[in-house]
């Protein structure tokens, strides 16, 4: 969706999708506008308790089938086990997404991280596939006049068909941009004090993970990787994160607004929010207009 600034002013149910990598504000931003009477959907949620509910659970009983009291206890239906997932805490869907590296250390074989990855990436299309239809939720069923999806920070790995074209369509896109050396340093080291599961596209693993292998003096094997896990993702991180932005970019310009993680970090309330986004698409609009002003001119006044 394309606005002026009036015209978004205008807009009575706004409904604004929210991009960017992991770490830039994201959920503290779609959280603090809960607090203010906006609809808070976040696609991981969604995924864990729609598209990934039974994968999950599959792994965690396949887990407690090698304990011989739960084995006898889950055959006979005597006990359940559930997926307690929250929007403030995704760790189901993480743990189910894993990371590369030593099955010892608690990582996953190639193989299997690569079904995994699969999995993920389909629900996570089948979840922005399902917007438009909580949009209408959110107001028919619950009330909320306004809506925000909180995507994850794989959104622009996906390369499905539409699914910009839809989010597009029935929101507006606010990519959320890390704009300083400083700040970059600081989500890189963010991400690697606390290296979590991460989705990646299937040509950029196949790229990096040799990378990985010869740096670390490791062996070229199609299903083992001899790794620590929680090295192969702070080892991979900053090239992900330099990996994406150009993409966040490609959505953004024809598609969406852009802010800053600073000016999302001076953000208190709604009516803050708000005016940082009549900025963004004032910027843009302003902008767009001096580049039409520029392809008017003739030849002899440029």
């Amino acid at each position: 969706m394309k606005f002026t600034p009036a015209s978004f002013r205008a807009w009575s149910r706004k409904k604004v999708t929210l991009l960017g990598m992991s770490g830039v504000g994201k959920t503290w931003l779609a959280s603090l506008l809960r607090r203010h009477d906006w609809f808070h959907y976040s696609a991981d949620y969604r995924i864990g308790k729609r598209y990934l509910d039974e994968p999950i659970l599959d792994l965690v009983k396949q887990e407690a089938m090698s304990v011989p009291l739960l084995r006898a206890l889950l055959r006979r239906d005597w006990i359940d086990i559930s997926n307690n997932i929250k929007v403030d805490d995704l760790g189901p869907v993480l743990s189910f997404v894993g990371k590369p590296g030593d099955p010892r250390r608690g990582g996953l074989a190639p193989t299997e991280f690569s079904r995994r990855q699969a999995l993920y990436r389909e629900a996570e299309i089948a979840a922005m596939r399902d917007v438009p239809s909580f949009i209408d939720k959110a107001w028919d069923v619950y009330g909320y006049p306004h809506f925000v999806n909180d995507v994850g920070g794989s959104l622009c790995e996906l390369e499905a068909s539409g699914v910009i074209e839809l989010l597009s369509e029935h929101t507006l896109l606010l990519y959320i941009q890390v704009t300083t050396p400083e700040e970059e340093a600081v989500l890189i080291q963010r991400a690697q004090s606390d290296p979590k599961p991460l989705y990646y596209r299937p040509a950029f693993l196949a790229e990096y993970l040799p990378r990985y292998r010869a740096e670390r003096g490791l062996k070229d094997a199609a299903d083992h990787l001899d790794a620590d896990p929680d090295d192969f993702t702070r080892w991979i991180f900053p090239h992900l994160f330099r990996a994406r932005v150009p993409r966040y970019e490609a959505i953004a310009r024809p598609h969406g607004y852009t802010v800053t993680a600073r000016e999302v970090g001076q953000v208190r309330d709604e009516s803050d929010f708000l005016a940082l986004l009549e900025t963004a698409i004032g910027r843009q609009s302003g902008a767009g207009q001096k580049d039409r002003s520029l392809s008017n001119k003739s030849p002899q006044a440029a």
